[in-house]
């Protein structure tokens, strides 16, 4: 199965990367057209709950929010309760549906008064229909005095983050840490053929662990700023070399936070692309109040692209 599926993600990537196929990326939850800034996404794999990290436009307020398929239409139902005071970001649920992992700088202790750097946090609950307990942070060997993001767990709970602590790569760094039977393995980066000496963050990793989608900035034969990547597992257990996921997908602005609806086969991520035309082109003040809300208008907005239809080409 594992084969199977890296199969046909390789020829998912050869597709894109010969221009055989031509791909309809979609804005994602017309309802989310209220908030300014929608970071990042991630959904349960039973399809009827997801979260969200919406943001002010400077990134200070960045919050945690419940979204809801409710007769078929997603709604943001709440702010998760635990949310709102610090900067939340960056959800991902566990394969039960059960824990909920996420990036924050709220202080170790509540009598704490100021904020620390970002670490990986996690709260739980007893059932899909019960309340979310109280953040816990994961701790060491994870978290570090540096910042951590971005967390994503393959089904036996093997952890990928992101990490700006020093190494001898480069700046930002995609990390892999294994899951013990008691917490976790000391932290390794990724080997060269993901990371490189500038910027590699927001990787999701596939539940078989058999491909990682990460961002990477400004790499060469990018597309000008953020770019989401793909690199799969081989069979002997190292990582092939990142294929830029190509102009079909990627702009020549901000794309980043992938995250990918197995139960779907559709790809999420996050883009500040912007289609404007001149300031004159708009002819009244109503047009230019729709043009100034619309999907692709500079700031965070969410897209879908389907996988199935490029494997069907």
């Amino acid at each position: 199965m594992k084969n199977t599926i890296s199969l046909l993600l390789l020829c998912f990537v050869s597709f894109i990367i010969n221009g055989q196929t031509k791909q309809q990326v979609l804005p994602v939850f017309e309802t989310l057209d209220q908030f300014p800034n929608v970071r990042d996404i991630a959904i349960s794999n039973w399809g009827n709950e997801a979260f969200i990290t919406v943001q002010s436009p400077l990134g200070d307020v960045s919050v945690l929010l419940q979204v809801q398929r409710i007769n078929n239409q997603w709604e943001v139902t709440e702010i998760l309760p635990f949310s709102g005071e610090y900067q939340d970001m960056e959800p991902f649920l566990s394969v039960d549906n059960l824990t909920l992992y996420f990036a924050s700088n709220r202080p170790l202790l509540l009598s704490d008064t100021e904020e620390k750097d970002f670490d990986i946090w996690k709260v739980k609950r007893s059932s899909l229909l019960s309340p979310w307990g109280k953040p816990i942070n994961i701790g060491a060997p994870i978290n570090t005095e540096h910042n951590e993001f971005y967390p994503s767990l393959s089904a036996n709970n093997n952890m990928y983050f992101t990490s700006d602590q020093p190494t001898d790569i480069g700046k930002d760094n995609i990390w892999f840490s294994q899951k013990l039977e008691d917490g976790y393995k000391n932290p390794v980066t990724l080997p060269n053929t993901i990371n490189s000496e500038g910027y590699e963050f927001n990787a999701f990793i596939a539940s078989d662990e058999s491909y990682l989608i990460f961002s990477g900035y400004k790499r060469k034969g990018g597309l000008g700023s953020g770019d989401l990547y793909l690199s799969f597992k081989t069979e002997d257990g190292t990582w092939s070399p990142a294929k830029n996921l190509g102009k079909d997908i990627n702009s020549k602005y901000m794309d980043y936070c992938p995250f990918v609806e197995e139960k779907t086969n559709t790809l999420y991520f996050t883009s500040k692309r912007s289609t404007y035309k001149k300031v004159n082109d708009f002819k009244s003040l109503d047009s230019l109040i729709i043009a100034l809300n619309k999907n692709e208008n500079g700031q965070s907005r969410l897209y879908k692209v389907s996988l199935k239809k490029l494997l069907s080409h």
